[in-house]
């Protein structure tokens, strides 16, 4: 099993972290299949990420299928991950779960197989007030000191718009070094808060933008669109690497523009609710049709997708492998 580092902190977080799928075997969207796990997939996709420079995994969120994954799919599917990941670059599993017990066991899991941290989401049944929020992250990190924590701020998934206050309770736990965050809003107030103590992650398409507000502490990103092929992600890094250096951002902002067009496609009439609403399934059909990775079907009860929502993602999936083939990378 591999050795697991030392505690991370917020500036091992840089570079492109893609948020991977589970790929699922054929016929992983009828209940009655016991084992959904594509883990040759899983083990040939992580691996191609890692080769081509991607900085670091994030995984077994809402594309992860976390919510539908058994505990015994879960288990296999970390230790594949860790497995493969062979300490190249950091591995963040999750381990969102209904309550703190069961997400206390199940990091306490991912820690012993050698995992560096978790993306971890709170609670899905009641809506947290600050307090609970903050006290669930505390309690975690108390029972896992050596586990680094992603927060998984999505207020669609979890019924809580992670406000100004949470930042601040959240900057005082260690573990925490990073966010998975949704936009740009509130961003640099988010960051002072914090002191630069939390990495905010933004989405691929907004990195470029959070960049050039927040040029020193917006280090990293986290992307979907890596998994349709890592090419146009990563030039996107190199580019707003070089923008810093040099103060030229136009290579960049055209890029994150072009990168901008190939999604417009996967939000039903424009909504980030609507697409919230079939997430999973949006996510495996662009990355089906663009080719790189095989994502297979989703698990159950999610695969019930309206065939408009579906072709709406595949458009965005050749959309970007178009992109891909016509900038020269």
């Amino acid at each position: 099993m591999p050795t697991k580092r030392s505690l991370l902190t917020a500036d091992a977080v840089s570079g492109l972290w893609p948020i991977m799928v589970t790929p699922a075997k054929d016929g992983a969207d009828n209940w009655r299949m016991e084992d959904t796990l594509d883990l040759d997939e899983t083990s040939r996709a992580v691996d191609g990420l890692i080769r081509a420079g991607c900085d670091g995994i994030l995984s077994m969120g809402t594309y992860g299928e976390c919510a539908t994954l058994t505990w015994h799919e879960k288990k296999r599917l970390m230790a594949a991950l860790v497995e493969t990941a062979r300490g190249r670059v950091p591995i963040f599993v999750g381990t969102t779960s209904l309550n703190t017990r069961d997400t206390i066991s199940e990091t306490r899991y991912a820690a012993d197989l050698g995992a560096d941290g978790t993306m971890l989401g709170l609670p899905m049944w009641c809506a947290p007030s600050v307090a609970t929020a903050v006290r669930f992250y505390k309690d975690v990190a108390e029972a896992c000191p050596t586990m680094a924590i992603v927060a998984y701020a999505n207020p669609e998934a979890f019924k809580f718009d992670f406000p100004h206050s949470f930042w601040a309770g959240m900057a005082s736990i260690p573990q925490v070094i990073a966010a998975k965050y949704i936009g740009i809003a509130g961003l640099p107030r988010n960051i002072a808060i914090t002191k630069g103590r939390i990495r905010m992650l933004p989405l691929e398409t907004d990195y470029c933008a959070a960049a050039r507000m927040e040029p020193e502490a917006c280090t990293a990103f986290w992307s979907s669109g890596a998994l349709c092929g890592p090419r146009l992600s990563l030039a996107l890094r190199d580019e707003v690497r070089k923008a810093k250096a040099t103060n030229d951002w136009s290579a960049a902002i055209r890029l994150s523009a072009e990168m901008g067009k190939t999604v417009e496609t996967l939000f039903p009439n424009g909504s980030f609710a609507a697409f919230s609403m079939y997430n999973v399934g949006i996510v495996k059909e662009r990355v089906n049709a663009a080719g790189w990775m095989k994502a297979g079907p989703c698990r159950p009860p999610y695969h019930v997708i309206p065939e408009e929502v579906r072709e709406g993602a595949r458009i965005a999936g050749r959309k970007w492998v178009e992109l891909e083939a016509r900038l020269p990378l």
